[in-house]
């Protein structure tokens, strides 16, 4: 008689009967996934996890990897266009419309102002941007 010795692992759930999987389990299935060639939905199955919930772990992952890759992660902020031939209304507008149609005003956190009015000072700008970003992403 053969007696094969397996390693049992009991899994826990939450509250609501969700199975809960550990950190280094769902790191092992995320490289096999990207090894094994499958559609997401395909290995999902074949792992006996919920699609939905492989979606998820494979969304965590990529953000983690966009978080840590230097200079990949995108943030997008609100951006204002003004149009230069209008006139402006009132005194206290003037100023800011004439430096606005004199090229591109970036406002930087802290209340600096940045302009940029040809395509050299654009590089240096965006070079200035992402230096401020990552001394912030530090402070936190």
């Amino acid at each position: 008689m053969t007696s094969i010795t397996e390693e049992i692992e009991i899994l826990k759930q939450d509250l609501r009967g969700r199975v809960l999987v550990p950190k280094e389990r769902r790191e092992a299935l995320l490289e096999e996934f990207e090894k094994s060639g499958l559609s997401g939905a395909q290995f999902a199955r074949m792992a006996g996890v919920k699609y939905p919930t492989f979606a998820n772990w494979i969304a965590g992952r990529r953000r983690e990897k966009a978080l840590s890759a230097p200079g990949l992660a995108v943030r997008l902020l609100e951006a204002e266009v003004e149009d230069p031939a209008k006139e402006a209304s009132d005194a206290e507008d003037a100023p800011r419309r004439s430096l606005c149609a004199a090229g591109l005003l970036v406002e930087l956190p802290g209340g600096s102002r940045l302009r940029v009015e040809s395509p050299v000072q654009l590089g240096l700008a965006a070079e200035l941007i992402k230096l401020v970003g990552q001394n912030r992403s530090k402070e936190c």
